[in-house]
């Protein structure tokens, strides 16, 4: 199934480019002498980091680091400064601990277009012959390879005033709980909106938009006014973007997102996408909804599943879920009390965020 053409607004913003070379310069100086001093110790340990670096190289849209440095320049920071530069490194990192371990949880195989990291060393596993279970030893170094991006993450951060440090926890604690309540709306098999809408806010939206932004201008000040205007762009436009991942996850382009189409349905994602069709949906439709996250879920399965949620209407309500949050997120931006510079900025990385097509 063709997908919706995307608009010119999902064309990344040149700043975002910018902003993501400099944090990417940054992670991988660091990575590329922490594998020579650790390798140094034993050969072995240039696995584990060695993957990790090969993970932040591989890509990514950098946009934690984005809305933290806009954040940081609209409140009155020097875009030049290391600080920030530092911070968005923490970010991006912090983000790969999440990546990693996600896909550990979910059993996806692939990630941005190569082997995710525990099937790497599940596949290392086997062509050297080694003994004991390759899936223990892969999963296993994948989430030693998260903790490690977890550590080097707390360190890149470094020194913060007092209210930036609690942001950055607060950020960190509200990942974990997305990420648990979206392992139990996959287990349950749930299809409540209302659980649906929580999970997106708390696994993705939140530290993916507002909690950037907040530790950005913390690191200036602490202003609750400044924080308070930053929360309404942050909150509608993190929404956005996780259920804009939600419709790339069951209609997105391999080639472009670099992970495999419907792998959400055949994880059995909960997600407002699924949940809308929940209420639309009976008799044979419905026994079709519950197909997903179901093993053994076929190509052929896939491709009727992506046509229920077109034709329930299910896709079209989050299209303009995601239209209304938008607005409301560049609404938000263009009464908030940041430099003009700062609003011009987030008001790209919100078209781009809403409508990207990877």
């Amino acid at each position: 199934m063709n997908r919706t053409p995307a608009p010119a607004d999902a064309v990344a913003p040149e700043h975002l480019v910018a902003v993501g070379d400099r944090v990417d310069a940054r992670i991988l100086a660091v990575l590329d002498t922490e594998i020579l001093r650790w390798s140094a110790i034993d050969p072995d340990l240039a696995a584990p980091l060695g993957a990790l670096r090969d993970l932040v190289a591989a890509g990514g849209k950098r946009l934690r680091p984005a809305f933290c440095h806009w954040a940081y320049v609209g409140a009155g920071g020097d875009p030049d400064d290391a600080r920030v530069i530092d911070a968005g490194a923490a970010l991006e990192l912090l983000h790969t601990f999440a990546l990693v371990h996600d896909d550990v949880m979910d059993g996806s195989d692939q990630r941005r277009g190569r082997p995710a990291v525990h099937r790497r060393f599940i596949d290392d596993h086997r062509a050297r012959g080694w003994h004991a279970d390759p899936r223990r030893t892969g999963e296993g170094a994948a989430v030693l390879v998260g903790d490690f991006a977890f550590v080097y993450a707390d360190q890149l951060l470094g020194p913060v005033p007092p209210a930036a440090r609690a942001v950055y926890d607060e950020l960190r604690l509200e990942l974990c709980v997305g990420q648990y309540l979206d392992l139990v709306g996959t287990a349950s098999g749930s299809r409540d909106a209302e659980r649906a809408t929580r999970i997106e806010r708390y696994k993705s939206g939140k530290y993916t938009v507002e909690r950037p932004l907040h530790l950005g201008a913390t690191l200036v000040r602490d202003d609750p006014a400044v924080r308070d205007a930053l929360s309404q762009i942050g909150l509608p436009l993190g929404e956005a973007f996780q259920m804009r991942d939600d419709l790339l996850g069951v209609y997105g382009d391999e080639s472009v997102t670099g992970k495999p189409v419907g792998e959400d349905l055949r994880e059995g994602k909960l997600t407002p996408l699924v949940a809308a069709a929940a209420t639309r949906v009976s008799g044979a439709d419905g026994a079709l909804l519950e197909r997903i996250g179901a093993p053994g879920l076929t190509a052929d399965e896939i491709a009727e599943l992506q046509d229920l949620l077109e034709r329930s209407g299910a896709r079209a309500e989050t299209e303009a879920a995601i239209a209304r949050r938008a607005d409301e997120a560049l609404a938000a931006i263009a009464r908030a009390p940041i430099t003009p510079e700062a609003r011009d900025a987030l008001a790209d990385l919100a078209r781009f965020t809403a409508w990207r097509d990877h």
